[in-house]
């Protein structure tokens, strides 16, 4: 007795409660805690963390940034953290369910799942694009070294000068290499860049040529979402015991790179270029601006994701706590990151001889232009490169899990009938299926220019076509006149019931409906394991009402007579 009651400790219980395996036995619930706090410190820390938070910083005032950035953390990222946290443990519903609250603002839901959506079909690109390079150097010299491919141009110049392969002139190969490197260094475009831009994506001439869809590209995008299926295929269950791995190692990648970054010549000037204050430019309100939209984008708030992970919460878990320790561990990441990336740049810039500012980048300039370059300058450069991509792949696949999570809890929610929870695993892959589909348009030559190499023209790009084939459809078909939208809300009555929460909104299990929440009536009844347990139970309640109410006979007296049962 007292093992089962320890153990429903570790899976969250509170002590003196049943301990049962899952608390929400028809929904499901994480295998402990320690999976829940993984998991959302996977989504929350991704991609951006690396390729995005190390750049605002030194272009938003360096160390002076880290003001205004944690002042948004305190008093805007955690507070709304702990809302969603809230929301979706409380009712045990994913981002459309939870809106029972007041039915009028379910269109936020749809908008979370359109997000979610939106951002899992880019996100999947990113990791197969990362996937592409981790093979890639799988080889004794990194395909990206040098300018002596059939993809450079005249304008390639690489930092190590020629291929070692040509020997026979190398001393004067390398002093022409130098010789055009000053003279070109205005204008230089680096071997890493050619081989992103000419040979991986292959770009198109505009974006009125669509090309060919890149097929190591769509073989690498099929590999993600394959892997994402299989990590999600028994939902929480599966994914709870993946992010063990995916969730911590990226950490033990960012030390090793760490260490062997600081080690370098010229890491110390570029950590300073990283963490120089500019306290003149916290007066800008545009630094302000950058600081919140990190915390909001780097946490992940109002994408649905941390509602719904925390719906397969036990229903006292203290969500206060792991909204405080995921979100600092998410911004200590951030920071760390910083060092990592900036080590290595300051190194890559001393070695060019120019400032930090001009080999430092964003997105995935620096993931798969700049960084890449800088590993090709490291003794055994092809185990950096493994490592660094290796990272990239969990950290994206950490918030991809989420993202697609968060789209099959939302229709299993809204559907809610047995067949479809139990037959969950066939919504799972009907929506990777389907994710895979829309990315293969953004695997073409015009899409990666517009996506991956600038990531506000995906939006352009997806938009334009979200517009062009479903807007115009549902505008003509689907959606209302006025006539029928003055109909559907002129009735006060309506737009007031819209507002109040459905009478079944409030916590999933019968036992936790206490207070305002609790039901009255025939629903009032603790629900028996048992059926036969519940029929038992029903009669005897029933035969002692009987006892109690009885016959009541009028006398001839005007008094009543009670006669016992056996009369």
């Amino acid at each position: 007795m007292e093992e089962k009651q320890f153990s429903g400790i570790l899976n969250g219980a509170v002590p003196g409660e049943p301990v049962k395996k899952d608390e929400n036995s028809r929904r499901g619930n994480w295998g402990n805690q320690i999976e829940f706090v993984l998991t959302s410190v996977g989504y929350a820390v991704g991609l951006g963390n690396v390729w995005r938070f190390p750049y605002l910083c030194y272009r938003n005032g360096g160390g002076a940034f880290m003001f205004p950035y944690f002042i948004m953390l305190v008093f805007c990222g955690i507070p709304l953290f702990f809302l969603e946290l809230s929301f979706g443990q409380f009712t045990s519903l994913g981002c459309l369910g939870v809106w029972k609250v007041s039915p009028m603002f379910k269109g936020v839901g749809y908008g979370m799942m359109v997000v979610s959506t939106y951002i899992g079909i880019y996100y999947n690109v990113v990791i197969c694009i990362a996937f592409y390079y981790f093979f890639m150097s799988m080889t004794n010299l990194l395909p990206w070294t040098y300018c002596n491919n059939p993809w450079n141009t005249p304008d390639c110049t690489g930092v190590l000068g020629t291929s070692r392969a040509n020997t026979t002139f190398a001393n004067v190969s390398a002093v022409m290499s130098g010789l055009t490197e000053i003279v070109n260094r205005t204008k230089r475009t680096s071997p890493s860049e050619e081989y992103w831009r000419n040979y991986v994506l292959n770009i198109s001439d505009g974006i009125g040529n669509f090309g060919e869809v890149r097929l190591p590209i769509l073989g690498c995008l099929a590999v993600s979402w394959v892997v994402v299926f299989l990590c999600l295929i028994r939902g929480v269950k599966s994914s709870g015991k993946v992010v063990y791995f995916t969730a911590t190692f990226p950490y033990v990648v960012l030390t090793i790179l760490f260490i062997r970054g600081i080690t370098l010549e010229g890491a110390v000037s570029g950590i300073k270029y990283y963490l120089t204050p500019q306290w003149e430019k916290i007066l800008d309100a545009k630094v302000w601006g950058d600081a919140a939209s990190q915390i909001f984008y780097s946490l992940g708030c109002a994408w649905g994701g941390l509602i719904t992970m925390a719906s397969y919460n036990k229903f006292h878990n203290n969500c206060f706590r792991d909204s405080i320790i995921i979100s600092v561990t998410n911004c200590g990441t951030s920071v760390y990151a910083g060092f990592v990336i900036f080590s290595i740049l300051g190194f890559m810039a001393h070695h060019l001889g120019v400032d930090v500012s001009e080999v430092a980048d964003h997105g995935p300039g620096l993931a798969f232009v700049a960084y890449p370059e800088a590993l090709t300058l490291l003794p055994i450069s092809p185990l950096w490169s493994l490592l660094f991509f290796f990272m990239l792949i969990l950290l994206g696949l950490g918030t991809q899990f989420c993202l697609l999570e968060t789209l099959v809890t939302a229709v299993v929610d809204e559907i809610g009938t047995d067949w479809i929870i139990k037959n969950k695993t066939y919504v799972t892959l009907g929506v990777a299926i389907i994710g895979f589909l829309l990315g293969v348009p953004l695997t073409t030559q015009v899409s990666n220019k517009n996506t991956l190499a600038h990531e506000k023209k995906l939006i352009m790009v997806t938009t334009t076509i979200f517009l062009k084939n479903y807007l115009v459809l549902a505008l003509k078909y689907v959606s209302p006149t006025p006539k029928q939208l003055i109909n559907r809300f002129l009735p006060l009555q309506r737009l007031k019931n819209s507002v109040k929460p459905d009478p079944d909104w409030g916590p999933a299990l019968q036992e936790h409906r206490k207070g305002r929440y609790a039901t009255t009536g025939p629903e009032s009844v603790e629900v028996c394991p048992l059926k036969e347990d519940l029929k038992d139970e029903g009669k005897e309640k029933l035969k002692e009402t009987e006892d109690e109410i009885g016959l009541t006979i009028p006398g001839s007296n005007g008094s009543t007579l009670n006669p016992s049962p056996s009369a």
